[in-house]
């Protein structure tokens, strides 16, 4: 892996003691709590006994080092390219984040390198600056724990106008859409980013205070005929998603997914995406709008 933050602690933990003792931080150098910022609960059983033991030849008995000067970790040439390419994606000026010294530096990869056959063409427009203002507008809110006016288009083109609490920023990989969770507005649950046509901070006086988490989840229960490699590709579609998986056959399995009910529409989109390898065994609600939509797609001439 090019960036691994597991297998960089003990580096990062070590260079942070080196640092101080090369400035003369010798009784005031906590190496406990210098690990534990750095490390995880256990490495002071590894770190410190190979650092005072002289194991790593590092640190002398006094707590000095022969190391002169303070340690750096400069890139990678392939870190380097990884973060050039990475800068390339449209979506990354949604966050406001700028990389500096890769100007002459050769991408590791770009968007011709690869293809995504599965996925919508008209995905969000992350370049334009409304958009991105709003983006932006949306984070600070959600960081700050403040509410949002806003001005959105409904799926019939007319304006709606809403103060919510922003809950939490999603992205479908599928649709290349952000949307906005929100709660606290009986009437409206999500909103698709490109949808708003203005969006402001609340700083007013009637504050909507937050009730918890006011999603309404069920449980979906797939039977799977792992042919065409359908059980892997099926995990990584729904990733993000709580599940297990139960071995019922050689090649039949049972998945169980928890989702959220108000994505149920595209839910019932990916899970037909699979064909006949995937089964819906139960919600019957759910039985019944897989069916519905088979029979429209009937009705429209693609069987």
């Amino acid at each position: 892996m090019i960036f691994n933050e597991i297998y960089s602690a003990y580096f990062n933990a070590v260079a942070d003691i080196l640092a101080k003792l090369t400035e003369g931080d010798t009784e005031g150098c906590d190496l406990s709590a210098i690990v534990s910022e750095h490390a995880f609960g256990e490495s002071a059983l590894t770190i410190l006994p190979a650092l005072k033991s002289g194991k790593w030849q590092l640190v002398h008995p006094d707590m000095t080092t022969h190391i002169a000067h303070r340690p750096s970790m400069p890139l990678t040439d392939i870190q380097k390219r990884w973060l050039k390419a990475i800068s390339l994606d449209p979506r990354i000026a949604l966050f406001d984040i700028y990389f500096e010294g890769l100007e002459d530096t050769e991408p590791l990869f770009t968007a011709e390198d690869y293809v995504i056959y599965d996925k919508y063409s008209d995905g969000d427009p992350f370049t334009d600056e409304r958009y991105i203002s709003h983006f932006r507008t949306i984070l600070t809110a959600l960081n700050q724990g403040h509410n949002l006016k806003l001005e959105i288009l409904n799926r019939r083109g007319e304006r709606v106008y809403i103060r919510c609490i922003p809950e939490r920023l999603e992205y479908s990989e599928k649709d290349d859409k952000f949307r906005l969770v929100t709660s606290g507005c009986g009437f409206v649950r999500a909103v698709n980013l490109a949808r708003i046509q203005k969006c402001k901070i609340y700083y007013g006086d009637d504050i909507i205070r937050s009730k918890g988490d006011e999603r309404k989840c069920d449980t979906l229960r797939l039977k799977i005929t792992d042919e065409r490699n359908t059980l892997e590709r099926c995990l990584m579609h729904f990733a993000h998603l709580e599940k297990n998986v139960e071995r019922i056959s050689e090649k039949e399995y049972i998945l169980n997914m928890s989702y959220d009910m108000a994505d149920t529409p595209e839910m019932v989109i990916r899970v037909l995406s699979f064909g006949p390898t995937v089964e819906v065994i139960s919600p019957e609600s759910f039985k019944e709008l897989i069916k519905n939509k088979l029979k429209d797609q009937k009705r429209c001439g693609f069987f």
